[in-house]
């Protein structure tokens, strides 16, 4: 049926990508992109510079963020990923390039996706012009995962959607608050 159409087509872009194109220099680039640990001292510095160079909107920003990462991991992880239930290819689909220690939780969506796509979705509206680079990083990111052998294209696609829809929503809430409180007097950003 039609499920099992894009299911085929879901692992057929899997293959190609963890198999097909692969080559020395992704086996060397992918697996570092897709480790978080990687990426844990460019958003410390990215932090302290919102915090100490941008003012109240870097402030402010950088509250968002972590309301947005909160909101867009847990609803990933802990309703949406269990409600689906879909294995990770690495443990369905046979001769998977494995470049990474294999996860043990579900694989739709990928919360990596989630989570960039999510900043990449706050930096395209508060600071637009970082907006881009944060976009091609979050791209890269879920490309990765596919890449090393742990999502299907569609839990990056699900993940990137997921991922900006809430980011959307708090950014809403967040507009909403700021433009009551701007009715009453206080100062808006």
């Amino acid at each position: 049926m039609i499920a099992d159409f894009l299911y085929s087509i879901d692992k057929a872009v899997f293959r190609f990508l963890n198999r097909t194109i692969a080559n020395p220099v992704l086996d060397a680039v992918m697996p570092f992109i897709t480790e978080e640990e990687h990426w844990i001292a460019p958003i410390v510095l990215g932090i302290l510079a919102l915090v100490i160079f941008g003012g109240r909107r870097g402030r402010i920003t950088v509250a968002l963020a972590v309301v947005i990462l909160v909101f867009s991991d847990q609803i990933v992880n802990f309703v949406i990923k269990p409600l689906v239930g879909r294995d990770r290819p690495c443990f369905v689909l046979e001769q998977v390039r494995l470049l990474i220690r294999q996860p043990h939780s579900r694989s739709f969506p990928s919360s990596h996706a989630a989570n960039t796509a999510a900043m990449a979705c706050l930096f395209w509206v508060r600071y637009r012009r970082w907006g881009w680079a944060v976009a091609v990083v979050a791209f890269c990111v879920g490309l990765s995962r596919i890449v090393v052998g742990v999502h299907y294209p569609s839990d990056m696609a699900a993940g990137f959607l997921a991922g900006g829809l809430i980011a959307w929503a708090v950014l809403r809430a967040w507009r909403t608050a700021e433009d009551l409180a701007s009715r009453r007097g206080v100062r808006k950003n």
